[in-house]
Order: C-alpha cells, then structure tokens, then sequence
C-alpha cells in the first residue's frame, strides 16, 4: 500500500468535482479562504496561482474561481508541499471519499494475516509514514480488508522528523516506551533503512512489485523479504 499512489492521484483527478459539488458548504468555503490566504502568501513564487474573491453572481466568474483553487492545488502538489491550506481540503476529500465507498486501501494478501499473528505473539504494531495520521487511519479503517485499526497500536508521520533522519526513529523508541535495538522497521526506501540502523533499529527491506529497485550492494546488504509471512519474530512472552 502507497499513499503516493492511492491518495495523491485521487486529490489530482477529483478537486474540480469536489469543489463544484461541495463549493456552497461551510466547510469548502475555510478550504477555500485558506487556500487563499496560502497562494497570497505564496505571491513571490514562481509559478503561484492566485485565487481571486468569490464573485457575488455569475456561474462564469464562479468555475473561474473553482478552476483557480484546481491549479493551485495541482502547482502545491507539484512541488511535493505540505502547507496546512492544502493539506486540510486533501484530508475533506479522502474523508468524503471513503465516507462514500469511492476509495477503498487496498493490502497485500500477506499483510493482515502476518500483523494478526505478531500481535497474537504479544507484539505491538505501529506504523509510521509521510502520509499524515488522519489518512493513515482513514486507509486502515476503509480497506478492502473492513476496519483494521485495531490492528495498529500507534501512528506516526512525520511531525516526528523524516523518515530519512536517524533522530527520528529515536524519538519514535521513546515515545512507545522501547529500546530501538527492540524495533524491526520495514520498508522499501534504503534511504529510510539507512536512518534506522543508525538508530540502532533493526532493519528489513521490502521488494514488492511497482517499488524501486535495489543496486546489487544494497541487495548484498540488507536483509529482504517479498512477503510479511517471511519474517520469523521472536515472541516478546
């Protein structure tokens, strides 16, 4: 599961449709303002698109101020921002759109079962992501696998640090009470693996289809596995 490619494209191929259903409610108006407020402060970029008024009349006027907040929406994600503005319509609209069944967090087959059996084993489970806490626990309770957030015993993002940042993986310890040489972090970025070893985290790598591919060195270096029902844990009874 991705954020990459489940949310983002989704905010991408429906703001306009969001915004024109939505565009009279309270709610989308503060998204709006805010977006507003961004894109003024945002004036000396390049690029910036500005956001005029709501006009008082005129459908015309109306889906040019729609298609305004469209392309600011779709230049802030360009440059991989993370501004409260666009983050707040972003979380409006995944909350809607799984609140409506039209999205769905799709898991690997291996995944839920392996997690069940960790926790059955006295294991404890936390996820930490740069998709931030909200969308983590709106995927893990509308997946195609039902709700699943009692599975998770904690979230992280990365208000904590980045994941490419040993710092934060200590802090993550800390918070949950945990020495690092007691955490296993699994992921597909070497980047991250790299900034938890040297927290003292131990470290698998996942190769899964659609997921970067590794040089030859790292291949020889770290310790991978294709599937979650591949990891063999000590029981923590």
């Amino acid at each position: 599961m991705n954020f990459q490619d489940i949310l983002f494209p989704y905010i991408k191929e429906n703001v306009k449709e969001y915004l024109q259903t939505h565009w009279e409610e309270e709610e989308c108006q503060q998204d709006v303002s805010l977006l507003r407020k961004q894109a003024e402060e945002d004036s000396h970029l390049d690029g910036v698109v500005p956001i005029p008024a709501v006009p008082e009349n005129g459908a015309d006027d109306l889906q040019q101020t729609i298609q305004a907040v469209v392309d600011n929406v779709c230049w802030q994600m360009s440059l991989d921002r993370k501004t409260t503005a666009l983050k707040q319509l972003q979380g409006h609209m995944w909350k809607a759109a799984f609140a409506a069944g039209r999205m769905k967090a799709e898991f690997f087959e291996d995944v839920v079962p392996a997690v069940r059996k960790w926790r059955e084993a006295g294991m404890k489970v936390y996820i930490y992501s740069s998709g931030s806490v909200e969308a983590q626990k709106l995927l893990f309770g509308h997946s195609t696998e039902g709700n699943i957030l009692e599975l998770v015993d904690g979230h992280f993002d990365t208000k904590i640090g980045h994941k490419v940042e040993s710092e934060s993986y200590r802090k993550i310890a800390n918070s949950i009470g945990c020495s690092t040489n007691n955490i296993l972090f699994l992921t597909d970025v070497t980047l991250e693996a790299s900034a938890a070893e040297e927290a003292a985290v131990h470290v698998a790598v996942v190769v899964r289809p659609g997921n970067a591919g590794l040089t030859d060195d790292e291949k020889a270096y770290y310790s991978l596995i294709s599937s979650f029902s591949e990891l063999c844990l000590p029981s923590s009874t």
